[in-house]
This record gives structure tokens, sequence and C-alpha cells, in this order.
């Protein structure tokens, strides 16, 4: 096991895991911050302090399950510190294909990724958290209650109360 050996030491081991587990890492850190200079100083610090922590990684939980919790705490304490009148109009728009993209319809699909990210921006960070982690990284209830450090039930909460939120944001857009 990769984590082991990088726990005893060996940092070839640990290069193989920071390869494996950063681009999922960094899509998590940009969706929660909406900042790709924060995402990525979220997921180094997070692999900053795995590296120190590495000898106390029980190996009952997985290595991608523990470093989903250090990234998400990194986000919530950036989220939690930062004022709120974050702007979410710097996100860049996801290109359409060319054969897909009419001026009516790239317009359309602008606007209403738009209005999703400005509904995930009025989610509070805990509810966003658990949201991306299960919606968009496909995550259990039981991974997201040990990366987010509450019960399974709480967890169940949070996405309940995120999805009647975004579903009432996106209401015009059915």
């Amino acid at each position: 096991m990769l984590a082991v050996r990088a726990g005893e030491g060996d940092t070839e081991a640990f290069e193989r895991l920071v390869r494996r587990h950063t681009p999922v890492l960094l899509a998590l850190a940009n969706r929660m911050l909406t900042d790709a200079g924060d995402a990525e100083d979220a997921v180094q610090d997070a692999f900053v302090s795995a590296w120190r922590r590495l000898p106390e990684f029980r190996a009952d939980a997985s290595f991608q399950t523990w470093m989903y919790r250090i990234v998400t705490n990194r986000c919530l304490n950036q989220l939690r510190s930062r004022r709120p009148t974050t702007t979410l109009d710097a996100v860049p728009e996801p290109q359409a294909p060319d054969h897909y993209a009419s001026p009516s319809r790239a317009a359309e699909s602008s606007a209403a990724v738009s209005d999703l990210h400005s509904a995930l921006g009025r989610l509070s960070p805990e509810q966003r958290a658990c949201w991306l982690l299960r919606e968009m990284h496909g995550l259990s209830y039981e991974d997201i209650a040990s990366v987010v450090g509450i019960n399974q039930e709480a967890v169940r909460g949070r996405i309940y109360r995120a999805r009647r939120s975004l579903t009432e944001a996106m209401v015009a857009w059915r």
C-alpha cells in the first residue's frame, strides 16, 4: 500500500500518491473556492499536511477519503475567513463544442451556468461541501460524513437543504 510506504518515509510512494490524487482534489477545491489559485494553494497545503501526518494515517480508511477530508477542511477554512462579497463572475464558463453551439443556445447555457454558480455561492460552505462531494465527486454519505467530520444524518440534511435551495434557484430553467 502506497500510503503505508509513504508513512514510512518513502518519498517516491508519496509522489505517486500526489500524482494520482491531485486531479480530483483540485477539481473539488476549484468548485468549492471558485478561484484556481486558492484551490491550488489549498491542495498543496493539504499534501504538505498529509506528508507530515502520514505516520498517523490509519489504513482503515482510504487515502483518498482522508485527503478529501483534509482538502475540504482547508477549503472550508478559507471560505469562512473570506469576506462575504466573493464574486463568482470570474469563473470561466466552459465552451461548448462548435457543432452544438448556436448563439441563442450558447447564451442560454451561459446564463444557466451563471445562475447555478450564483446559487452554489449562496449555499452555506458546509452545504456546498456536502453537495459537491456527493453530486460532483460521487462520494457515499458515509464517506462524506468521514470527510466533513459529522454524522450521516447531518450529511443527508445538508444535502437535502442544498438540493432544495438549488432547485428553487433553478426553477426558471426547467
